[in-house]
């Protein structure tokens, strides 16, 4: 019996430690992300356009959008995201979708040009701790394929005390449900590199820090676009 109640303050004190006073709430605004815009597209071809919902808990939802062009001359497109480049120029196109409670857009601008050009992304962050425990670090994630690198600098410091440590990339930065398990943290110090393969750079928004046996968040950064 004292080896259970011993067992129940340490967890008591750890849970504590790892939230501090936060109350974390899962619900957060909706969104709406064109996820593989080109820079430009060839003349007289086609490309069909495509974007996430996130609910609002960050839940990707299958939906009906609306898209438009705001030059039809210049680039053509049906409510399906199927597109046609008709002549040289540029103009912007848009995603648009109603759901029940507010209108969400999203909208980028399209060259049209002798070939099609699609460059590789690589957006930004910086992980802060979420408890009393040390994880701090400056992060990049970048295309690399159809796979995904991410990596962190030499400034990345996490205490090695936190048990059962995993990282997880998630539209939620709150929860690690519907979640990607990138895996247990092996390094605890200084630059290293995960590959999260078969994955678009605009299907999360953060990178999460999870004490996995206590389901206890203790850290997460912002992916930067």
């Amino acid at each position: 019996m004292e080896k259970l109640l011993l067992l129940g303050l340490i967890l008591a004190v750890f849970t504590t430690g790892c939230i501090k006073d936060d109350i974390l709430f899962d619900t957060q605004e909706p969104e709406l992300r064109i996820t593989n815009a080109p820079d430009t597209l060839e003349v007289n071809s086609n490309y069909t356009f495509e974007a996430m919902y996130l609910n609002n808990v960050g839940q990707s939802e299958n939906v009906d959008l609306s898209w438009t062009s705001l030059d039809e001359n210049t680039i053509s497109i049906a409510n399906d995201g199927f597109a046609t480049a008709l002549q040289l120029g540029s103009t912007t196109i848009r995603a648009e979708y109603d759901n029940g409670t507010e209108i969400l857009t999203d909208e980028v601008s399209v060259q049209v040009g002798e070939s099609t050009v699609i460059n590789s992304n690589e957006f930004s962050g910086t992980v802060n701790t979420t408890s009393s425990y040390v994880l701090t670090g400056d992060f990049t994630i970048a295309e690399n394929g159809d796979d995904l690198l991410l990596e962190f600098s030499s400034d990345y410091e996490a205490d090695t005390g936190l048990p059962g440590l995993y990282v997880y990339l998630s539209n939620n930065p709150n929860s690690n449900a519907d979640a990607y398990e990138i895996g247990a943290v092996q390094i605890f110090s200084g630059a290293h590199s995960y590959t999260i393969p078969n994955t678009s750079i605009f299907d999360y928004n953060y990178v999460l820090y999870y004490c996995k046996p206590f389901g206890v968040k203790v850290g997460h950064g912002e992916i930067i676009q």
